[in-house]
């Protein structure tokens, strides 16, 4: 068993808020997280799945049937399912603002649970369950889970053949049903191909007009596109950080797949020797320390990266309170150099602390303010923020 990383945040919501939302794509694992925290529960509890037919049954009359549990922790799984719900569980937490009285699991933002945001404002404690991260995995499984993701039943596969035919059906059913499911207008060749696209151009800025030509769909529709497969939890944008200078810089965000066991199958990689060859090597490694630094970074800093249009480039800024505190370089190799345009970049940003970030190397100073590192040492560092 593998102790989730935000387990002590879950019990902390329990106490203060009326309704928790724990949000995360599919099979990341929220299910067992709750199921985990209900010995921690003062009062009993009863779970809905709304992928069952029978559970939405129960609903037919929701208002009765959460009424006949109004002593309860009502946990909703899949809630995106029925967001008409949400109406009611304000009138409900309305009448009794009891801690813990709704947990609600959903597979989408809550931007795209349409009407959550606004019906429940004020009521609702919305954590995100990311996949595996090394921090819950342990630093010995690092390539183990940078390979397969973090995704529990694809990372805890017995072998590679395994891993490949889950992360596949994963990639299948978000297509032919979950993003459908969101309100995607999509064909599903369309999204295929789009998910194919955003693989190929993981870690560039995204240019939703290549996007659109290439699928036949105008930029707007491309961006709709985009947005959907961002608010599923899928890929990440990492927009550029702007700061007061007359130098020219780049405007579009960046594009991730969140999860790189997603990306791998995506670009038919099946074992580490592949990935170590493949073109997308550097691209790769940069996107699963992206997604390390934000799954175990605290709650109230931001992410940015900085590029000039003279290429002068820090790949990934972690901002508090709107300035830049550290800058990070990612690089697959334990003897790394900085480039002049990296040397320019960091001079620019002004970070108080900047390292560069490898898979094993030692920790050890390159120059004045800059320190080589090795991912799980940096991440000891982030905890200590």
């Amino acid at each position: 068993m593998i102790t989730r990383q935000i387990l002590t945040e879950f019990e902390t919501y329990l106490e203060i808020f009326p309704i928790v939302g724990v949000v995360g794509p599919r099979q990341v694992g929220k299910t067992t997280l709750v199921k985990n925290i209900q010995s921690i529960l003062k009062t009993p509890w009863v779970y809905l799945d709304l992928d069952l037919q029978s559970d939405k049954a129960k609903l037919a009359n929701a208002e009765l049937y959460l009424e006949t549990f109004t002593n309860h922790c009502v946990i909703i799984d899949e809630i995106q399912e029925m967001p008409e719900l949400f109406g009611l569980l304000k009138a409900l937490v309305d009448k009794d603002k009891r801690p813990a009285k709704f947990i609600i699991l959903g597979s989408a933002s809550p931007k795209l649970i349409r009407k959550s945001s606004d019906a429940l404002t004020g009521r609702i404690g919305y954590i995100e369950l990311h996949p595996f991260n090394l921090t819950e995995t342990g630093i010995e499984t690092q390539n183990q889970l940078w390979l397969r993701g973090g995704f529990p039943d694809a990372f805890l596969s017995q072998n590679q053949n395994t891993w490949q035919i889950i992360t596949q059906n994963f990639i299948k059913t978000y297509v032919e049903r979950e993003l459908p499911g969101l309100g995607l207008p999509a064909s599903n060749d369309t999204s295929h191909r789009l998910f194919q696209m955003l693989a190929h151009v993981s870690g560039q800025q995204l240019n939703l007009s290549t996007i659109g030509r290439s699928l036949g769909i105008s930029t707007n529709t491309a961006k709709t596109y985009v947005d959907f497969i961002e608010n599923a939890f899928l890929i990440r944008s990492i927009r550029p950080y702007f700061k007061n200078t007359k130098k020219r810089l780049t405007k579009s965000p960046k594009v991730y797949w969140r999860d790189t066991g997603i990306l791998h199958q995506l670009l038919q990689i099946s074992n580490y020797d592949q990935l170590l060859g493949h073109p997308q090597l550097g691209v790769s490694w940069e996107a699963f320390v992206i997604q390390q630094i934000i799954a175990n970074a605290p709650s109230e800093l931001d992410f940015a990266y900085y590029r000039t249009q003279d290429g002068a480039e820090v790949d990934l800024l972690i901002i508090k309170g709107g300035e830049p505190i550290i800058g990070c370089e990612i690089k697959f190799t334990n003897s790394p150099k900085l480039s002049k345009g990296n040397t320019i970049a960091l001079q620019d940003v002004n970070a108080i602390n900047n390292f560069i970030i490898t898979p094993q190397a030692h920790s050890y100073p390159i120059k004045e303010n800059v320190q080589v590192c090795s991912l799980g040492w940096f991440l000891n560092y982030l905890r200590k923020l």
